[in-house]
């Protein structure tokens, strides 16, 4: 089904996507949380995914994002047995309401609780990156790997949102992000962080809250590539874990190297609370 997906996710982009973007009306952009967008684009979208990934798998279950804000009990099917898909119709919905870009859109494929599969589409360039657990990760067909070695803590740089951060957590990495290279504005997108840590531009990214649509498609395609999607606990991320903090990076040398500069002393686990939300309405950096 790998061809399959992709091709379904290019037909949500042309038919939902592209033809809205910079030409959304004042009713086309809704606010589902307080400082979180949603447009028709996204439910549109989302409906022809929904559709479409039911038919390739009837016996399949949809975690949606939009589906989960209109049902949060929605969110139930991540444990379900067999085949569920999660999908992130449009990520980087406030870059796409703002008429700018990066925006994605993201699939992934769950079986009894294992990522198998994962898709990420990026509209716009029309490329797709296609992970596949124990075979691969590949971008419109050449195969990636992550760049091994690690540079030293003076020339990482990556991406380290704070707007989510609590406060203990915050100071640590404020006062700490002068030992690494840059701190990059980052993109509000993880559709796009994650293929850019599996391509060398950054090294690392910290997020605080995970939705799973947010997040499975990426760690598959980093865990696949070499990389490291890793709590801060040091627990691999699991989707339906509803704890936050997720640290990215593209080898495991530079996930301890990260962890250790910025929490090094620090508590920065949390407990369990439900799953925490996605990286929401544009979230602040350090820098």
């Amino acid at each position: 089904m790998i061809d399959e997906v992709g091709a379904l996710m290019r037909e949500a982009a042309a038919r939902a996507i592209l033809p809205a973007y910079r030409r959304l009306g004042a009713d086309d952009v809704t606010e589902k949380a307080p400082g979180e967008v949603v447009t028709v684009a996204d439910r549109q979208a989302e409906r022809i995914l929904t559709d479409g990934l039911t038919r390739l798998l009837p016996d399949s279950q949809v975690v949606g994002e939009e589906g989960v804000a209109d049902d949060p009990a929605t969110l139930a099917r991540l444990d379900l047995p067999g085949p569920v898909w999660l999908v992130d119709p449009l990520d980087g919905t406030a870059n796409f309401a703002s008429g700018r870009e990066p925006f994605a859109v993201m699939v992934a494929l769950r079986r009894d609780g294992v990522t198998e599969a994962s898709w990420i589409l990026d509209p716009m360039a029309d490329r797709l990156t296609v992970a596949r657990a124990g075979v691969g990760a590949y971008a419109d067909g050449v195969e990636l790997r992550a760049p091994a070695g690690a540079p030293p803590v003076a020339a990482l740089r990556g991406v380290l949102p704070t707007r989510f951060l609590p406060p203990p957590v915050r100071a640590a990495v404020q006062a700490r992000a002068a030992r690494l290279g840059e701190v990059l504005a980052g993109h509000h997108c993880a559709g796009r962080e994650y293929p850019d840590i599996v391509a060398g531009i950054q090294h690392f990214a910290l997020f605080w809250r995970t939705l799973p649509w947010d997040h499975a498609p990426g760690a598959l395609l980093v865990g696949e590539t070499g990389g490291v999607a890793r709590r801060l606990d040091g627990s691999p991320y699991q989707p339906a874990d509803g704890r936050a903090g997720l640290l990215v990076a593209a080898n495991e040398e530079i996930w301890h190297t990260v962890r250790e500069t910025l929490f090094s002393g620090v508590d920065p686990t949390a407990p369990p609370d439900g799953v925490v939300g996605g990286d929401g309405p544009a979230p602040d950096s350090v820098g």
